[in-house]
């Protein structure tokens, strides 16, 4: 049985947990979050699988980080994290970029990607009034608070501790950053994608995710897709046993034999 320990040239912390068998499952949070909010997800996962999770580039612990804060950079860490391990890829949201870019660098050493929600924003058709473009909108200073304010509503900012809305401001300028550059385009294409994908919706999604969910699918030949009930965009969060069951089982299932531990 190998263990997995990250590869050296990570240079940042990374919670591990679970099983040592089979391919490492790899949770890349969205933007404006963090690694603790992948937590839920993780210990629905770990009962099966090794899994890791980490603070993306920019974001608390490493909310200093030089950049670039670009999706291309984000891969950087994701690889030097795996290291020559095969990988499940799971990414919420933003994080699904990073994760078909990562599958699209490393080729047959991921057996697996799972997305959910993941934004299109280059597209001439993706809305203009996302919490995203509210926040690139308000600048670096502002950034945050308004994607926040957009994704959890103005009382449930009001409520937050202070220390919190200070954390979160000065992530701004990785929101910006990070959000103005897939704007521009992908950092990767649908035919450098060869291993099965499962595109992830929430039964709340809006109309411009499910066009986003059926692009993907319709030009990336091993997608499909995989709606949660109940759910919105929010569902690693709300409902992690059946994120794990729809978006990470199947790739489990599908590399070697599932063995429940109880």
């Amino acid at each position: 049985m190998q263990v997995f320990e990250p590869h050296s040239g990570a240079q940042f912390d990374a919670e591990i947990s679970g099983p040592h068998t089979g391919p490492l499952v790899v949770l890349i949070h969205g933007s404006l979050d963090r690694s603790s909010g992948m937590a839920r997800l993780a210990r629905a996962t770990s009962r099966f699988r090794n899994v890791v999770r980490f603070d993306r580039r920019g974001y608390h612990d490493r909310w200093q980080h030089p950049g670039p804060m670009t999706v291309d950079g984000n891969v950087d860490d994701v690889v030097a994290l795996v290291g020559s391990h095969d990988a499940i890829l799971i990414g919420h949201s933003y994080g699904g970029q990073i994760a078909l870019a990562t599958a699209a660098r490393l080729g047959t050493q991921i057996v697996g990607v799972s997305i959910y929600e993941t934004p299109l924003s280059w597209m001439e058709w993706w809305p203009t009034n996302t919490a995203g473009a509210a926040g690139v909108a308000a600048g670096p200073e502002k950034a945050a608070e308004q994607f926040m304010i957009r994704m959890i509503g103005q009382h449930r900012w009001d409520t937050l501790p202070e220390r919190t809305k200070v954390e979160r401001r000065r992530e701004g300028a990785t929101l910006v950053a990070e959000l103005e550059a897939l704007r521009r385009g992908p950092s990767w294409e649908p035919s450098q994608i060869h291993c099965p994908v499962i595109c992830g919706l929430g039964s709340q999604a809006r109309e411009h995710q499910h066009t986003a969910a059926n692009w993907l699918t319709d030009h990336i030949e091993t997608a499909t897709q995989a709606v949660i009930v109940d759910a919105g965009h929010g569902a690693h969060l709300s409902h992690p046993n059946e994120f794990y069951e729809q978006l990470i089982r199947p790739h489990i299932e599908g590399t070697g034999t599932l063995t429940e531990i109880s």
